[in-house]
């Protein structure tokens, strides 16, 4: 039930509370309306498939009723040819029904052709039609024969069969066509016999009171129809709903299944399988633990470090020359596409070569080859992977007429790789090989592979050209503490061998993810999918399989069908049992109705049935009339106000109204109350079938029969009752208590097993002298068999058809309840994936709204933590710094605006000010409506004061200043911890920058979020330039950083890279790491800003996160 819904249920009950009105709620019960069942097959167009499977659910209904006709023919047969004085006079009989049976069972037999009946559809009435006239002629004519020639008045023996035959197992596909059936049946019995009682004049006892007996027959025949009708309804309708239900559930697992696929394809381009599996698998578990309205984020989930050791690879450093050029003379936008380009194509060279990209950073491109896999060949395809890199990027400069080329450095040896932190999860290398590869691209040659004696000693030198390394290797520090010879490669890369050509398409589409379509837009699906197809072939049909054998239709699975008990059809699992039980019953008032027209029968027959009037009799006719309506009242009552104010949902309704919802309402969805209702209806019957037992005196009837006899007259049947109309009478009730819905099946049959049992003491003992001598369905056959035979008959069949009815519903239930518990675990799995591309990439980007946007004004800050060796305690240490700067972020990112880009080796990378209201411009995306005009009108607003963007540059700087004090909390708890004390002595160098910048996703089979502008590039400066323990800006940013009260102390002119010298600045801190205030009214305003920007509840965060950090660490 839906969050919507449930609001919506509590508000109707606060209503009727404080109010004593309500509204009328009926969608639950429309959505178990006939005409909205059919109509919703109509509309997801699932027609023609339900007809398929409704084919099979008959013929399955056929089967059994092979099963049972034949046991009831021998049975009957074998009864004649035992139990007759004078077997000669039986014998048409027994010949009969044999030829009977045959007939019968061929002409059913052409059902089971199912390609043949799906295109004839008019056969399965016809052959239908025919089995009921051969019944019927069969047992007419029998009736016939004896009168004429015997002169022997007998009661038909399988009249009641025919109408539960008609209902109950013929494979009539329309309940209108099986009613007319069924009413021409009892037409045609009811003339039979009326032909009798007024021409012949001698049946059955029949002399007097022919109209009343003739009544009896009408109302015997039409409360069986009646409840016949009612269970044809009751079936289709359970039947129809429990197909729309695994339609329903089908369709969401396979979406749910495509789409795990899908995002689970694009996660794995982002973080290698074994790494992603172990983050996955703990958000999984912590999602199926939470409450199903909490809402999972970072901030439930505890990192951990999933780091691993891969002893022989090969790492490859690429480096675009010429780079800080082109961002001061291209455009961000044309930046972007030319690494979009640059970076598509060396992630398909990637791909070919079995090469693992990691991350790039700017212009710098870092991969492995031998990661995911060993590979012994890995340094060869690492080499091979440089030389395509250097063929893609001139082939790019000279199509782009741009001045770049590539600097590449290799060498293989052994690293750490994993991911630290717990926010913008990235897979990362580490190692001081990882730091030998970087600085021989530094200090290589553009156009040329810069790689170690290491790498080389695992190539085949005959395939290269090789020439020495390049002077600046011989003369760097990092390569001098590793002595080693140096080379410089070109050549032509190795031949891809067609088997990894194909390897790069199954990425091709890797950020082409589909959204989940509504449920209610299901209908706009053209077709039905072979998939879909072999699932409704599942669908259960019942439990008897002989004839499958030959049929190509599927049958329950074998585990199903040991779950469910062999008799009363019980989950043999306790809680999915209670549960089965516990679903409320929409259907309740079809129930009530069914059992309110067979009670005024009952009374009816009861009446005209005795000629002396019975006060008790009238007083308890009355008091079963006035409970029954009663029943049928409150169950109609909210169906009525819906036919006649349905349209108006808001119409407000009296208290009393308001009253009658909610009794019925606590009675649909109460296993209790249905079944008091239940056992009411079954004792309201019963006080109708006693009454007739009450005049009955014995003495009575034994003179009255002595006399009849003496002096040849026929005996009257209201001397005591008559003994058909109670048998008839209680195959009504036995019919009721079995169809009666919603009800344990064990309880029904053991009430009806009961009602047989006191029937037959009745029969056999208590008025054996009644029965004894009342008319037969066969010549010299004792007529309390023949009352025994209807009884059991009656009982054996509804036993039989509700037993298939319940294993079908049950099957159908247990395979829902598996089909959610795997769409609970594919939606925690979907979701766990979602939680970590959100953690990962933007929301927006992970939702594939934007290919890249452009900010007038970002503020972005490198953070460089220094004096780390790169080995394992110190990635553990690593590790726990890095989270704890995410839990700071994930305070700043909810408030503030400040995104985390990346963490490369110890340098972390965050940008503020990265929202679409700060977006200027959008390129080869879309946003939604809602946020286009939050755009536009947060743009008017920020036009009107372009200072409100400054924010950033004090929000980023804050940020800053809350990483100082964090790291220094984690110095604090290492100092008291008994470890080395290198590990404790981490110090941070800070710089940061703003301007105009662009936001993206680059990169082909591996998609990766990053910003590329001045701003970056002077940002990165500001840090390499900077010194440990001070935040370095540039003179932008101080000067807007001074607007905001905070001191900026000058350094003095700074070589930049690509800029030459220019000044820059320190942020002035005190010794308690805050910010030195050029002014303390300043201040206070920049604390006003912050206030109006988030809440001034929050501004005391980051101190509270050191504190809270501290003791993370500690423990």
């Amino acid at each position: 039930m839906t969050v919507h819904r449930l609001r919506k249920i509590h508000t109707i009950r606060q209503k009727r509370r404080k109010h004593g009105t309500c509204t009328l709620d009926y969608d639950d019960e429309r959505l178990w309306e006939s005409g909205y069942l059919r109509a919703r097959c109509k509309e997801l167009k699932l027609e023609e498939e339900y007809q398929k499977y409704q084919v099979r659910l008959m013929n399955s209904y056929l089967g059994v009723f092979y099963i049972l006709h034949i046991a009831v023919t021998v049975i009957y047969v074998a009864q004649l040819l035992l139990l007759t004085d004078h077997t000669y006079r039986v014998y048409p009989d027994v010949a009969t029904h044999i030829l009977l049976v045959v007939l019968m069972l061929l002409v059913l037999s052409v059902n089971f052709f199912e390609d043949f009946v799906i295109r004839h559809r008019w056969v399965r009435v016809f052959t239908s039609v025919v089995a009921s006239l051969l019944l019927l002629t069969a047992d007419l004519g029998l009736n016939a024969y004896h009168y004429i020639v015997h002169d022997w008045p007998i009661i038909s023996a399988m009249d009641i069969y025919s109408l539960c035959m008609i209902y109950m197992f013929l494979p009539i596909p329309s309940i209108r066509a099986a009613a007319l059936l069924a009413l021409f049946v009892s037409v045609l019995y009811v003339l039979y016999y009326f032909q009798v009682v007024y021409f012949l004049s001698k049946y059955a006892s029949r002399s007097a009171h022919t109209y009343d007996l003739f009544m009896l027959d009408v109302f015997h025949y039409f409360g069986f129809n009646v409840m016949g009708i009612f269970f044809r309804m009751m079936n289709d309708t359970m039947v129809r709903s429990s197909f729309l239900d695994r339609h329903q559930f089908i369709m969401e697992e396979n979406w749910l299944r495509d789409a795990l696929h899908q995002e689970a394809k694009l996660l794995h381009n982002i973080l290698p399988p074994q790494i992603a599996k172990t983050y996955m698998g703990s958000i999984k578990d912590k999602i199926m633990q939470a409450d199903s309205d909490t809402e999972f984020g970072l901030r439930n989930y505890q990192s951990s470090m999933a780091v691993q050791i891969h002893s022989d690879v090969s790492i490859l450093y690429a480096d675009v020359v010429n780079y800080t050029h082109l961002t001061t003379t291209l455009s961000v936008e044309k930046l972007v596409m030319v690494l979009h380009d640059l970076y598509g194509r060396f992630d398909m060279a990637a791909a070919i070569y079995k090469v693992q990209r990691i991350k790039f950073l700017g212009d710098c491109y870092y991969c492995v080859a031998g990661l995911v896999e060993p590979d012994p060949d890995h340094a060869e395809n690492a080499v091979s992977l440089g030389l395509s890199m250097i063929s893609h990027i001139q082939e790019v400069r000279e199509t782009r007429d741009l001045d770049i080329d590539m600097r590449i450095g290799i060498h293989s040896g052994s690293l750490f790789a994993g991911v630290i932190g717990q926010a913008k999860l990235q897979f990362d290398i580490w190692g001081a090989d990882v730091d030998i590869a970087n600085h021989l691209e530094a200090t290589g040659k553009a156009g040329y592979v810069h790689i170690s004696g290491r790498t080389l000693s695992n190539l085949t030198p005959s395939m290269y050209t090789i020439l020495p390394g390049t002077e600046e290797a011989q003369n760097d520090p990092v390569l001098q503490k590793h002595p080693m010879n140096t080379y410089l490669i070109t050549g032509t890369p190795s031949a891809i061998p067609s088997r990894r050509v194909t390897h790069y398409r199954w990425h091709q589409s890797a950020m082409d993810i589909k959204s989940r379509p509504n449920i209610e837009s299901w209908s706009s699906y053209n077709s039905v999918t072979e998939e879909l197809r072999e699932e409704f072939d599942k669908m259960p049909v019942g439990g008897l399989g002989w004839y499958r054998r030959c049929c190509r239709y599927g049958e329950a699975p074998k585990n199903e069908m040991r779950e469910i008990g062999l008799f009363c059809a019980t989950f043999k699992d306790k809680t999915l049992e209670k549960n089965y039980l516990q679903q409320p019953d929409y259907i309740f008032k079809g129930s009530i109705l069914m059992a309110w027209l067979i009670g005024v029968c009952m009374i009816y027959i009861q009446i005209i049935g005795n000629d002396d009037i019975c006060r008790l009799c009238v007083a308890g006719h009355m008091v079963v009339f006035t409970l029954l309506t009663f029943l049928l009242f409150i169950s109609w009552y909210k169906k009525v106000c819906w036919w006649r104010d349905g349209q108006n949902e808001y119409k407000k309704y009296s208290k009393f109204s308001c009253i009658i919802f909610h009794v019925y309402e606590k009675i649909q969805r109460s296993l209790f109350l249905r079944i008091t209702c239940y056992f009411l209806t079954i004792g309201c019957y019963y006080s109708s079938l006693c009454m007739i037992l009450v005049d009955c005196d014995k003495n009575k009837f034994d003179l009255e029969f002595i006399e009849s006899k003496l002096y040849h007259y026929d005996i009257s049947y209201t001397t005591c009752f008559s003994p058909w109309t109670f048998t008839n009478m209680m195959a009504l009730i036995l019919g009721m208590s079995y169809t009666f819905a919603r009800i344990p099946f064990a309880l029904k049959t053991c009430i009806g097993c009961m009602e047989a049992f006191v029937y037959l003491l009745i029969l056999f003992f208590e008025y054996h002298f009644v029965f004894q001598h009342s008319n037969t369905t066969a010549p010299f056959l004792p007529s309390e068999v023949a009352h025994c035979d209807r009884i059991l008959l009656m009982l054996v069949t509804l036993y039989m058809k509700e037993r298939r009815i319940e294993f079908n519903a049950k099957t159908n239930y247990r395979l829902n309840v598996n089909l959610k518990n795997k769409q609970q675990a594919a939606t925690a799995t979907n979701q766990s994936i979602i939680i970590l591309l959100n953690n990962i990439l933007p929301a927006r980007v992970a939702q594939h709204e934007l290919y890249y946007e452009n900010y007038r004004m970002i503020s972005v800050m490198f953070a460089k933590l220094m004096n780390f060796k790169m080995d394992l305690p110190s990635l553990r240490v690593l590790n726990c710094i890095i989270t704890e700067f995410d839990i700071l972020l994930s305070r700043y990112k909810e408030y503030y605006m400040v995104e985390k880009i990346k963490v490369v080796g110890c340098t972390y990378m965050a940008a503020c000010g990265l929202d679409f209201s700060m977006v200027s411009s959008v390129r080869k995306g879309r946003l939604t409506d809602l946020e286009r005009d939050r755009s536009i009108s947060r743009e008017e607003t920020l036009d009107s004061n372009d200072d409100t963007y400054d924010g950033v540059v004090y929000l980023m700087t804050t940020f800053a200043l809350d990483l100082m004090r964090t790291l220094a909390s984690c110095n604090r708890a290492y100092d008291s911890m008994p470890i080395d004390r290198s590990l404790s002595s981490t110090e941070i160098a800070i710089g940061i920058s703003s301007g105009e910048i662009m936001a993206g996703v680059v990169g082909a089979s591996q998609p990766h979020y990053d910003i590329w502008g001045n701003p970056v590039n002077m940002a990165s400066r500001m840090q390499s330039t900077g010194l440990s323990g001070h935040i370095q800006v540039t003179e932008e940013s101080a000067k807007i950083l001074m607007d905001y009260g905070i001191l900026c102390r000058p350094r003095g002119l700074t070589f930049v890279k690509g800029r030459g010298k220019i000044p820059t600045y320190f942020v002035e801190l005190d010794e308690n790491l805050s910010f030195v205030s050029t002014n303390p009214n300043m201040t206070l305003e920049s604390l006003k800003f912050l206030s109006n920007f988030s809440g001034e509840e929050e501004l005391n965060e980051s101190d509270k996160g050191e504190t809270k950090g501290s003791t993370r660490l500690n423990t």
